[in-house]
């Protein structure tokens, strides 16, 4: 679409030709012409590269404060401020080097499944890869709402291939990703790592939500058939995306969801799939998804045959897939539900001590939400085999605004209303810690799950863990009873014990800076040691 229908003088844009929305087909074409390494493969996926970062850059992440900017604001590490006049620097910078483009492609699409809760974004960009990127990951606008589309809610100027001038006030490095809630636009400076818009889009929501009393959440979401919903938290490597793609479930959505007075919503249009050593045995749905239409990031192919193999790692460990939800043949379109029968915790324990599943009081749910834990090898060298705790408050630290107590406190609050469980389910390690315990294998926590689903783990006579305080279910069906119980497991309950009281330590180590804005309820929910 030329300048003559479509312009962008309104966001200071003068560009000769812009393309709104084209089909994917365009950006294939393009993409292959003036974007280096771009190739079609095999099955119909597009190849591209994202540069020198092969991922997203967290300390070069900032937020304009305004001094209409809330004080609630959750300021620090995750939060960065930065003034005003810096950040229109930087936008001056982006819309300067946007408008020597030849050409620009402009995606309008929404965030947010419902209506009344859905904003309208504009992702103004350069690269063919980045539009057919946002193309997908957000919710696609039928022929009319586009054409009534309207002005945007927020606008994202990605000018990735243009460094930040690293002699600015606040710039850590020549790349910038910064938020302003004032002007309700983003701009990104330094760095062509498609996933810096969809977070920075779930960033906003995680702001704009809880004030309309709407608790935006990093999890995935599916639904049964008999309408009842489960949410899965968890940090990377706990199995989050694996265990919610279940094909006797509908998908609701893979990553960021919402839940309102009226149920749960998905914020995206699309999933971003990791493709690390996938398999079509391992996750059949991911797998059929890549085809035309997807963006496939930063995998290495097969020059002659333009097969993928997922199993190279040599530009980047995070490999991914980006394709419109539909792909996914389970999928619930629209991605709406009911309120969640069942919130799951995943955690990937490799101290060994966290049992396979236990039952969370609302405290206890509180508590695990705000820490966030999994853990992970310490590394790969002789000798090395102490794993490290990991902790992610509200199991997505990197995306809040507010502080995390105030999304605990908005789960809470709508677990007790709509009488939703909560769940911990121990996706690591059993019979010892990292080194001497084995993971536990993926067909008993499917089992878990199952269980959860169909509400038989509900009236099971439970024992209480010890340490961690929480209700261990004595028995689950198809899952032997001997691994329930995480101590017997090992053959040296003693060192067990001294295991089970570090991890707790950890946890309460962790807890210590959010005990200010915790309530007693929930500090005391946390392990005793």
């Amino acid at each position: 679409m030329s300048k003559k229908t479509f312009d962008l003088k309104k966001h200071e844009i003068d560009v000769e030709t812009i393309f709104r929305n084209p089909a994917p087909g365009k950006f294939y074409e393009d993409a292959i012409k003036y974007d280096p390494g771009s190739v079609i493969t095999d099955n119909g996926a597009l190849v591209v590269r994202s540069g020198k970062r092969t991922g997203r850059s967290p300390a070069d992440k900032r937020v304009v404060k305004t001094k209409d900017m809330n004080e609630d604001i959750w300021w620090g590490d995750i939060n960065i401020p930065l003034d005003e006049h810096t950040y229109k620097i930087n936008h001056r910078r982006a819309v300067d080097y946007l408008n020597t483009r030849e050409r620009l492609y402009v995606i309008d699409g929404f965030a947010g499944w419902d209506p009344k809760y859905r904003l309208k974004v504009r992702i103004i960009a350069e690269r063919p890869y980045h539009g057919l990127f946002m193309q997908n990951m957000l919710i696609r606008p039928t022929k009319e709402e586009l054409a009534e589309f309207g002005e945007p809610d927020f606008v994202v100027y990605n000018a990735g291939k243009f460094p930040a001038n690293t002699f600015t006030e606040g710039m850590t490095s020549d790349a910038s990703v910064d938020v302003n809630f004032e002007t309700n636009s983003m701009v990104i400076l330094g760095t062509e790592y498609a996933g810096e818009m969809k977070k920075g889009i779930f960033t906003v929501m995680h702001y704009l939500m809880p004030k309309r009393d709407v608790l935006s959440m990093h999890c995935s979401a599916n639904e049964g058939d008999d309408e009842d919903v489960a949410l899965f938290f968890g940090l990377s490597g706990t199995g989050k995306t694996t265990l919610s793609a279940d094909h006797r479930r509908k998908l609701i959505g893979d990553d960021e969801h919402c839940w309102s007075e009226d149920g749960v919503f998905n914020i995206e249009g699309g999933c971003y799939a990791k493709t690390i050593n996938l398999t079509e045995e391992q996750e059949p749905e991911i797998f059929s998804a890549i085809k035309y239409g997807t963006v496939l990031e930063n995998v290495v192919y097969d020059p002659d045959t333009r097969k993928v193999d997922y199993t190279d790692t040599s530009i980047t460990q995070n490999t991914r897939a980006s394709y419109p939800i539909e792909y996914i043949s389970n999928a619930k379109i629209p991605c709406e539900a009911g309120h969640p029968e069942n919130i799951i915790f995943l955690t990937y324990d490799a101290f060994g001590v966290l049992p396979p599943v236990s039952k969370l009081t609302p405290e206890q749910a509180m508590y695990h939400f705000i820490s966030g834990y999994t853990a992970k090898v310490a590394g790969t060298e002789v000798g090395v085999t102490e794993p490290q705790a990991t902790f992610s408050a509200c199991f997505g630290a990197a995306f809040l605004v507010w502080p995390p107590a105030r999304y605990a406190e908005m789960l809470a609050e709508k677990m007790k209303k709509h009488g939703a469980k909560a769940w911990l389910v121990n996706t690591g390690l059993t019979g010892g810690a990292y080194g001497t315990g084995k993971r536990i294998d993926l067909k008993s926590t499917r089992a878990i799950i199952d269980a959860i689903h169909s509400g038989k783990l509900d009236g099971v006579e439970t024992v209480q863990d010890d340490v961690f305080g929480v209700q261990i279910p004595k028995a689950c069906p198809n899952v032997s009873s001997e691994i329930l119980i995480p101590k017997n497991t090992w053959d040296d309950p003693s060192a067990y014990d001294a295991q089970a009281k570090k991890l707790g330590s950890l946890f309460n180590k962790n807890f210590e800076k959010y005990k200010a804005d915790s309530s007693v309820e929930i500090i005391k929910a946390g392990p005793n040691v």
